[in-house]
Order: structure tokens, then sequence, then C-alpha cells
């Protein structure tokens, strides 16, 4: 009885694993795999003896790799996604080159810069990677091995100022370029006992203030670079992946089955934008007055008047999508779990 009694045990933790995994890809993928990706490796949290670190390994074809975050490094285009991997463009996303020092080779969520050479990139076992040559190569900030607890966003206000956010509300600040991260404790959201919302994205408007999607429909923002934070309620319950400043005013957040929320009173008031896709919106982008929305499924919405309303289409191989930028010529630049893409929307 003790004997099967401990296998029907192993085997649920199992299946709760394996939900653990699906939960976090999905968003990932977008975010990593879509949704529920980000939470992927917690099952190794348990084991007795932290992983070594291990640098990304030179793959023949990274260009194909899944990539999960986006960002400008001046001209240049980076990309960052599964095993370590960093792609780097010189050429506005028409062609990729792998990064050649990358010191881990875990799954890396999101990155960002402050200008054409300081950025830095977040990902799992709470790694925090920095680059002075705009992306060519990476040296580890901080790395916790002994608990895999993700960071899913980073965003810095200037060269010293930077914030990364992760799984069950990991805030992390530094005010010294990231020489050194300090924890935040987050008061629990209204009626909740404890602070344990996955923080998902990181979205700033042009004063400054900083905007965290989270689950159960909140909005979270900071006036103080992240030290301290409020809870912002949409009226939505579900989880949200993504989000975007248009301008102080005008927020646009978006998350699961196609839901995307619209203030356009700096968060004070939210209203439901149909998208006309219950594809979940895994990223924004914008480009002048418009703004493109990716997700799952190939999902590409594209709106002309500030968000308020989207025109979708979906990419006719359905692959899901999981960032963008504005290429600058009248295209897109698009992340998804095959690479990068140049997208042609109008």
């Amino acid at each position: 009885m003790r004997t099967r009694a401990l296998r029907m045990r192993t085997r649920g933790a199992q299946r709760g694993a394996a939900c653990v995994a699906v939960r976090v890809t999905v968003r990932v993928a977008v975010r990593m795999a879509m949704a529920c990706l980000l939470l992927g490796s917690l099952v190794h949290a348990a084991e007795p003896s932290a992983p070594v670190p291990v640098a990304a390994a030179a793959a023949v074809n990274a260009d194909k790799a899944m990539i999960l975050g986006l960002a400008r490094a001046g001209k240049a285009i980076v990309g960052v996604g599964d095993h370590g991997i960093v792609l780097r463009s010189e050429d506005d996303g028409a062609s990729f080159r792998q990064a050649g020092s990358v010191p881990v080779s875990s799954l890396l969520t999101a990155v960002g810069f402050v200008d054409d050479r300081h950025g830095w990139a977040v990902g799992h076992w709470g790694a925090i990677l920095a680059t002075e040559d705009g992306g060519k190569s990476w040296r580890v900030q901080r790395l916790d091995t002994a608990e895999d607890r993700p960071l899913f966003a980073v965003h810095f206000l200037d060269a010293q100022r930077g914030v990364a956010v992760g799984l069950w509300s990991l805030v992390l600040t530094t005010a010294d370029g990231g020489k050194s991260w300090q924890q935040r404790e987050l008061a629990p959201p209204p009626g909740a006992k404890r602070a344990d919302l996955n923080l998902q994205a990181l979205f700033a408007d042009d004063k400054g203030t900083l905007y965290a999607a989270a689950e159960r429909g909140y909005v979270l923002r900071s006036e103080d670079a992240g030290a301290s934070w409020s809870y912002l309620a949409t009226g939505y319950n579900g989880s949200f992946w993504s989000g975007i400043a248009l301008s102080p005013e005008v927020l646009l957040v978006g998350g699961q089955r196609g839901n995307v929320y619209r203030s356009s009173d700096g968060g004070q008031s939210w209203k439901r934008v149909d998208i006309g896709s219950q594809s979940s919106v895994t990223g924004f982008a914008r480009k002048g007055q418009a703004v493109l929305a990716v997700g799952l499924d190939g999902l590409q919405a594209v709106s002309h008047d500030g968000g308020a309303s989207f025109t979708p289409a979906l990419r006719t191989d359905r692959l899901s999508l999981t960032a963008a930028l504005d290429a600058g010529d009248g295209t897109w630049i698009t992340a998804s779990r095959a690479g990068v893409f140049r997208e042609p929307l109008k």
C-alpha cells in the first residue's frame, strides 16, 4: 500500500509540474510558449543541489530560435529567448546573428536598452545580464540558481535606475546601473492576504511613471522608480501579459483570450477594447499614431486611433508571436517561437 501511495504521489507531482510548465510557456511563447511558459522551470527548485550555469552555445539555427523579447540598441535590434540565445541585427531586422558571449543558457524573457550600448536582459534563475557593447557580449549581474524564480520583464528609466519583475510579485530595483539589486516587498492586492501575483510586463510613460501588467486584472503603478507600487483595478479578472503607454494619459494592456483594456486618464479608469479576436495578446508596438498588438495564433491587430479600436489579422501559418517593434520603414519586426520576422502591416 505504501509503495502504491508513493507512486500515486509521484504521478500527481509529475502532473502538477506539467501543469506549471504549460502555464508558463504560453505567455512566453508568448512569452514562454505562450501564457504559461513563464513558470516552466519551477520543478528544479526542489532539487537538492543548485545547477551550475552554462554559457549559451553557438547554434547553427539560432535565427530560428524562440525569441521572447525585442529591443532597440540605437540602430541595432536585439532579441533574447530560448537557451540563452541573443540575436542582434544591424540592418533593421533583415538578418540576425547570434551574440558570441552570453554566460547563461537558461531561457531569457525580456531585454531593454537605454542607449546604443547599455542594456539588460532577464530570465529564468532570476538572471539579470548586462551589456556595454550593444548586445554583442553580456555579463551576469544577478543569478539565483538555488531557486528558479524567473524574471519576466526589465525596464531602465536611465543608465542608473532600473526595475525587474517576475514570479510571485518579485520586484528588484537598482540605482547604480545594476551593480547591486534590492528586492522590494509589495503590499497584498486589495482583499488579499499576500502579494503573490505574477508580474508579466513592464512599461513606462514619458514622465517616468512605471506600470506592471499582472494577473487577476491588475496593473501596478510606481512613481518612484519601483520602490513602491499601487494597484489599479481594470475590471478584468484574468492575466495581462503586455502593456504600452502611448502618452501619460493613454495606456493599453493586453492578455488572455484577446482581452485588451485601455485607459485615457493615466490608469484611473479602464474600458475593454474589442480587438475582434480571442487570441491572447503578448506584446504591443507603436509607430506614430499606429499601434500593433501581437499574440498567439499569429495575431496581428492594428490600431490607427490610439488603441481605441483595432483591425485584426492572423498570420496564414498561425505562428504565435511574442513581441514587436517598429522597423522604421513602414514595416514591423515581430518575434515568435521560430525566430524574428519583418511584417509589412499597414
